[in-house]
């Protein structure tokens, strides 16, 4: 009984500090965006709208558009 109080206290420790370090660890409000690498829609009408050509791999700056607004979804 001592052995299993012990192991459910020591990993509700590591969650909590877990939790710490990544919020600690991440994006403030005004940060400047990480360098994110997006796949080239193979759709040319998407590609059109976008402002893209080629193929491969692409960046948030490269969109051809005054304002672009990005929504991140945080699940966890």
């Amino acid at each position: 009984m001592l052995i299993c109080r012990t192991m459910v206290i020591a990993m509700l420790v590591l969650m909590l500090h877990s939790g710490c370090v990544s919020a600690a660890s991440g994006q403030q409000t005004g940060d400047v965006l990480p360098d994110i690498d997006l796949p080239v829609p193979e759709d040319a009408t998407h590609k059109s709208y976008l402002g893209l050509s080629g193929d491969g791999l692409f960046q948030i700056p490269q969109i051809k558009a005054e304002v672009v607004i990005i929504e991140i979804f945080s699940m966890y």
